[in-house]
């Protein structure tokens, strides 16, 4: 069980103007990093639980298509942080990206980073928009959701993969449960009544049982066994609902799994944090 959504910090920093992801700090106890999508600076940027920036560095030798979604990890006892450079609101990107980092165990404001490894992979059947990515470590992969498709997708690739081969990512299963819009709020609002159903963020739990899935209007939960497939695990969410946000699309885990975390694109941004209830 999950308590009621508070209010722990507000994002006011000019220079986290456009949030859409989120990742606790495994080397910084109380600090997540995030980052801005669009065309805004090739940067990640560490913060404290109340919202405020405590430094930023600079990811050389990327480009930027649209990074839309962060996500940290831990291999081989070194701590990772996975930038998703997967958007593609106009479905012509033949194949996307997946930026992998090293946390910085020395931190310093403005200084630069080298990708560890990056990922290339595509879609099996066509393009398609994704904002949405999280890390199995432990099962080696990279899970992802489509956006605008209904239900979603989760679909997979390999977190490590030879160098200079595309993958091509593999259907995990459809991510039931996730409330539509009604025919009253299309008709009402034609234009963005269909956006607010759509995912825009996941994460994983820290013990992998647990995928956090965000769009506009809530958290959906969706829970396996242990040694249970997603596949059998994605018919029935636990739903979190939040105040009403401006573009609600960063979601994150604590780094012990015990509180869940969202922030919004637009300055400035609350940050939500709900509590595991014991």
């Amino acid at each position: 069980a999950w308590s009621t959504p508070e209010i722990a910090g507000l994002m006011t920093d000019a220079r986290l103007a456009e949030t859409s992801g989120l990742a606790p700090s495994r080397r910084r106890p109380g600090r997540f990093w995030t980052l801005n999508d669009g065309d805004n600076t090739l940067e990640l940027h560490l913060m404290s639980e109340a919202g405020a920036r405590v430094a930023s560095v600079t990811v050389d030798g990327v480009g930027k298509i649209d990074w839309e979604d962060l996500a940290g990890f831990e291999l081989d006892g070194k701590p990772y942080l996975l930038i998703a450079d997967t958007g593609d609101n106009g479905g012509i990107r033949r194949t996307l990206r997946l930026i992998v980092v090293e946390e910085p165990e020395r931190l310093r404001d403005g200084m630069r980073l080298k990708p560890a490894w990056t990922l290339r992979f595509r879609w099996p059947d066509g393009a398609r928009d994704c904002e949405a990515v999280a890390v199995d470590a432990k099962a080696g992969e990279v899970l992802l959701v489509s956006k605008k498709r209904v239900p979603p997708e989760l679909m997979r690739i390999d977190l490590r993969a030879r160098d200079g081969v595309v993958q091509v990512a593999e259907l995990l299963g459809l991510l039931e449960g996730i409330v539509q819009p009604e025919a009253k709020e299309l008709e009402r609002n034609p234009r963005f009544g269909r956006y607010r159903s759509q995912v825009t963020a996941a994460d994983l739990s820290p013990d992998g049982r647990t995928l956090a899935v965000l769009n506009y209007q809530a958290v959906y939960l969706f829970e396996r066994g242990v040694g249970a497939s997603w596949a059998g695990s994605l018919a029935q969410p636990v739903r979190l609902d939040f105040a009403w946000m401006p573009q609600a699309e960063a979601v994150s885990f604590g780094a012990d799994g015990r509180t869940l975390w969202v922030a919004g694109e637009q300055r400035p941004s609350p940050l939500i944090r709900f509590r595991r209830v014991p």
